[in-house]
């Protein structure tokens, strides 16, 4: 882009060299020349401000902006043609030409351009919006991205599709990684890192888009109204988002749902083995954790805290926030295992 860039701005100040070389203009050759590459310089900056002003123009508006202007022109055309019987030909009719084709041009743009937020393409355009869905975009929000799990699923190529990460979830992270706090400051930087290791992957395409929403202020709003325009699925691990998007209509792939779902199923009876850390909030309970962060509550167990104990699963509870697993213990002739070694030990 940025050769391109040079390129047209050489060509269209050696443009402007050579029009004011060949003019009329009552100035002297020199200051001529001078203004000839002048006029062309200030031509090719503005072209390339318009261009990057266009940028953050959702691609469905720009269609519908270049069908309105289409449009204005037909009809201007079909109006001067119509009256150019009845009218006398002199400057003033050129004016008057001049004047409705602005008219009918500025009216089908801006019309054009505002009703592209209502329009729904896809009925006009089904090949082309089935293309797009073929593509099976996914946002990546910036929670799932300083979680870093998302590199593992990557990874062992379970995840298909192409990773949209838009700028202003890259420049959140970029703030949140200059941060003053050291804790916020190494969860930017670890998000960082995890999508530079996600651009390397073969397995999976990661696409940074500059599409923005200027009058949206909230990040996670962004996410939702992006995900309905590319009709994509947002990657998140954050609960609210995930209600938010489900209730506009857009699909949420959450991780901490997808690993509540791998754990292993525990069944009521089964046998395990757990390292009591602290006391529980019932009387007599105990706590232990399992190494996918799972809480075990041990009825009857707070004697044996700081020990490995082994304990029957009594039911296992599944709530938004994890899995909850409780327990009393593993009872052996009528006591636990546990509690005879214990007792053993002091008779000893």
């Amino acid at each position: 882009m940025l050769l391109v860039r040079i390129l047209l701005v050489l060509v269209s100040s050696y443009s402007g060299f050579l029009f004011t070389l060949n003019s009329d203009l009552p100035i002297e050759q020199p200051v001529k020349s001078i203004v000839g590459i002048g006029i062309g310089l200030v031509l090719s900056l503005l072209i390339i401000a318009f261009e990057v002003k266009l940028r953050n123009v959702p691609f469905k508006n720009l269609i519908s902006g270049l069908a309105g202007l289409i449009i204005g022109l037909i009809v201007s055309m079909a109006l001067t043609n119509a009256f150019s019987p009845f009218v006398s030909s002199g400057g003033a009719e050129r004016r008057i030409y001049l004047l409705i084709y602005c008219f009918f041009v500025y009216l089908g743009m801006t019309l054009a351009y505002r009703k592209a937020e209502h329009t729904d393409f896809s009925k006009y355009l089904p090949s082309f919006i089935s293309k797009g869905a073929e593509e099976n975009y996914k946002i990546l929000d910036t929670s799932v991205i300083i979680d870093g799990r998302i590199y593992d699923i990557c990874e062992t190529d379970f995840l298909e599709g192409i990773l949209i990460v838009p700028q202003f979830v890259l420049r959140e992270l970029q703030h949140i990684a200059d941060s003053s706090d050291s804790l916020k400051r190494n969860r930017g930087r670890r998000g960082l890192d995890v999508l530079n290791k996600l651009q390397k992957l073969n397995q999976i395409e990661v696409r940074v888009i500059d599409q923005d929403f200027p009058k949206i202020a909230e990040v996670d709003a962004k996410l939702v109204a992006l995900g309905k325009e590319m009709k994509a699925k947002i990657l998140t691990n954050d609960f609210n988002l995930n209600k938010v998007a489900e209730l506009q209509g857009v699909s949420v792939l959450n991780i901490n749902l997808l690993a509540n779902a791998l754990k292993p199923v525990v069944l009521p009876g089964e046998i395990m083995s757990v390292y009591l850390l602290k006391e529980g909030k019932e009387l007599g309970q105990a706590v232990a954790y399992l190494d996918d962060g799972t809480m075990v509550v041990v009825d009857n167990a707070r004697e044996y805290l700081g020990s490995n104990i082994d304990v029957a699963v009594t039911s296992v509870l599944q709530t938004t926030a994890g899995r909850m697993i409780f327990a009393r213990l593993k009872e052996s002739g009528g006591e636990s295992e546990s509690s005879g070694r214990m007792r053993a030990e002091t008779n000893r």
